[in-house]
């Protein structure tokens, strides 16, 4: 029996600011973003989204009352969670109008998370094949304004529908993991944005790329040649490429083109939007399958996913015949409508969001298009809008 995502879907911000306008208020030079970090757009958050608006909106556009019928667990990735007791998954499960005999969980690990929710739901459904599962990595990347890392900020959320008889990917049994105490990025309790030692952890991603994947060539017995395409978390986009670069001697130069020519499609929507942190291997993925004209069915595509702290992952999927029925064609529309806003106000936008106090907070909405909004905070309980039961 196949077991995988049978549909997939993203959200994002209807707002952007451009990289060379930001490297230029920032005093660098354009090229360090556009190509030194391989950003062209970075998503602007504003007040009225969050992880549970951003979840909701991903996921609801591609369920049908069917899916919705036997969807009966909720896994959430984030790291960008808005309660510490609380799962993000509820609130979500909640705003689609999900049965309430259904198992809602919220899993953390870094960037990592939404690979873990991934592969329990699809243990779920081997298990339970009549049933599916929603898994979402939904994240706001926060760093700072005027920081080193600022311009690998962004935000969203891709939703994945995993069932039995996939229609996109069906996932190998096959995976890689690896796993350390590295200090390379955290978050304490007690700050809002990310802490990050960047070039450590840089260093950090390509070598544990290089450990599973070695070992995973190692385990099955096979070569770079047998992939199709590999696709990698970009928490910006050039590391990813740096990642590919590393393996690719041991490809033949045919092989090499043809990598790095996946690999742009690869990136292609994740250099629009910035870092999603749970959600960036599979916006990848997702860019991958839209973009790339030279797929087809049963391509073997090769996934990378790692959080910092730190765990990796390297597993596989198959690519089904009829893949191109289970994703979100209408993103590439969606993203070309985004609203361009300036610096000031992009930095007017970052210190609206909702503050992490008792108060009681109002948001405005009425220039957000997206059905679901955060409206604001009421005897410190969020409060949700869905535009379409009000």
């Amino acid at each position: 029996m196949k077991v995988g995502i049978d549909k997939l879907h993203f959200a994002t911000s209807h707002l952007y600011v451009d990289m060379a306008e930001l490297a230029m208020a920032r005093q660098a030079e354009p090229d360090k973003y556009l190509i030194g970090i391989g950003q062209s757009k970075m998503a602007v958050i504003p007040p009225s989204q969050d992880v549970v608006t951003l979840a909701a909106n991903a996921a609801a556009p591609m369920l049908t009352a069917e899916d919705v019928a036997a969807i009966d667990l909720v896994v959430v990735a984030t790291e960008s969670g808005i309660d510490n007791s609380k799962a993000t998954a509820i609130y979500v499960a909640r705003l689609l109008g999900l049965s309430k005999r259904v198992r809602t969980i919220e899993m953390k690990e870094a960037c990592y998370a939404a690979t873990a929710g991934l592969q329990l739901a699809a243990d779920h459904i081997r298990v339970h094949p009549t049933k599916k599962a929603l898994v979402i990595g939904s994240d706001i990347a926060r760093y700072g304004l005027h920081t080193p890392g600022e311009p690998t900020q962004g935000g969203g959320a891709v939703a994945m529908l995993v069932s039995a008889d996939p229609q996109v990917l069906a996932l190998n049994d096959d995976s890689v993991l690896l796993s350390e105490d590295i200090m390379d990025f955290w978050r304490p309790l007690y700050h809002t944005n990310a802490l990050v030692d960047g070039k450590y952890s840089s260093n950090i991603y390509i070598d544990y790329f290089q450990d599973v994947f070695q070992e995973y060539l190692q385990q099955q017995s096979m070569s770079i040649t047998d992939f199709a395409a590999l696709t990698f978390h970009l928490p910006y986009t050039k590391m990813g490429l740096k990642a590919l670069r590393s393996v690719l001697p041991s490809a033949s130069p045919a092989q090499q083109i043809r990598l790095l020519a996946h690999f742009e499609n690869n990136r292609y929507f994740s250099r629009q939007v910035g870092n999603l942190y749970t959600g960036s291997l599979y916006l990848g993925v997702l860019s991958l399958l839209l973009n790339d004209a030279n797929l087809k069915a049963n391509d073997l595509i090769g996934l990378f996913s790692y959080g910092s702290g730190a765990e990796g992952e390297f597993y596989t999927a198959r690519l089904q015949p009829d893949y191109q029925t289970g994703l979100d064609l209408g993103l590439p529309q969606r993203l070309a409508r985004r609203q361009r806003v300036d610096v000031a106000t992009y930095e007017t936008l970052f210190k609206q969001q909702l503050q992490l106090n008792a108060t009681d907070q109002q948001i405005e909405t009425a220039n957000d298009p997206h059905r679901f909004v955060l409206t604001g905070q009421l005897n410190e309980q969020r409060q949700y809008l869905d535009r379409q039961q009000s």
